[in-house]
């Protein structure tokens, strides 16, 4: 375990669980459900063990056990009684909670098992889309509020990653089935933050169309060439914090003029910084998606 987060203060508690930390704090003084060390100035600190605990308490709580009757089991009913909703119930909660405990321990056979169980009833894509999506959006915010290092992060986005790539790399094998048009992916310069791009990658190769990964930070004069290659293509770009607002209409006036001018081209474009798009930079050539799955229904 990282020792710069072996310990977790009870805020830290109230964001990875959900649960607020006055509510951990009547649970702990009236059902002692946790037990949390003590600094020399009487800050509450809790370890791992806590941590794992009060997640699967909370899951317990999530499906009708009161904290009254949850206080009361022996150490080994609590993770038995969690198998058994992981069996028979929804599990994404937990499965969610499942990573963010390897993430926490940085802890790849953790993450790896958890993944591998999902395999069963689950495709990739309905993982990506029903838990690493969800995953991706906590962390983000864990990580804004100081509760996890970028180092955790880093960790947990390697992960998902590998698991995109080898899923991705399946999908080109065969040939492509659709012909009729092909998809350019890219982000702006500046931009890095791939993960995004990367699932739409792998899910429209799932549709039978070819792609041309391009992947971080490409300059729009780099783009350029692929039209002497390709008849129709269909350029498509996620912004996450690049181009920045207010160059967003010079940048798509550059792409109108010096990409779309001529041919049959496209341009796709969704993401945060999307949202900051003037309609009247939009033609019947560029279109704005404000989700994922907006995108995919185009397909």
């Amino acid at each position: 375990m990282n020792s710069s987060k072996s310990t977790f203060s009870i805020k830290d508690l109230e964001n990875l669980s959900g649960i607020k930390a006055h509510t951990i704090r009547i649970w702990e003084k009236r059902y002692n459900i946790l037990k949390p060390m003590r600094t020399v100035s009487n800050i509450r600190l809790y370890d791992t063990e806590n941590l794992q605990k009060l997640l699967n308490i909370t899951l317990l709580h999530s499906h009708g056990y009161k904290i009254s009757k949850i206080s009361k089991f022996p150490p080994e009913k609590i993770p038995q009684l969690v198998s058994e909703i992981i069996s028979d119930k929804n599990i994404n909660s937990q499965v969610i909670s499942s990573f963010k405990m390897a993430m926490m321990d940085f802890d790849q056979r953790l993450f790896n098992t958890t993944y591998e169980n999902l395999l069963v009833t689950k495709s990739f894509g309905e993982i990506f889309k029903e838990l690493f999506i969800p995953l991706l959006n906590e962390i983000g915010m864990l990580w804004q509020t100081g509760t996890i290092t970028p180092a955790h992060e880093h960790f947990i986005s390697y992960l998902i990653r590998q698991k995109l790539l080898s899923n991705t790399e399946q999908l080109q094998l065969p040939d492509p089935s659709k012909k009729e048009k092909i998809f350019v992916l890219y982000l702006p310069q500046n931009e890095i933050q791939e993960l995004g791009l990367m699932y739409l990658n792998y899910e429209i190769l799932s549709r039978g169309y070819q792609t041309v990964y391009l992947g971080q930070s490409i300059a729009i004069e780099n783009l350029k060439g692929l039209a002497t290659h390709f008849d129709t293509i269909v350029f498509l770009s996620y912004w996450t914090t690049f181009p920045e607002a207010d160059t967003i209409p010079e940048y798509l006036e550059k792409i109108q003029h010096e990409i779309l001018s001529s041919g049959h081209s496209e341009f796709w474009v969704l993401g945060k910084m999307a949202h900051y798009i003037p309609t009247e930079n939009l033609n019947q050539k560029i279109s704005v998606f404000t989700t994922l799955q907006h995108a995919l229904n185009k397909l």
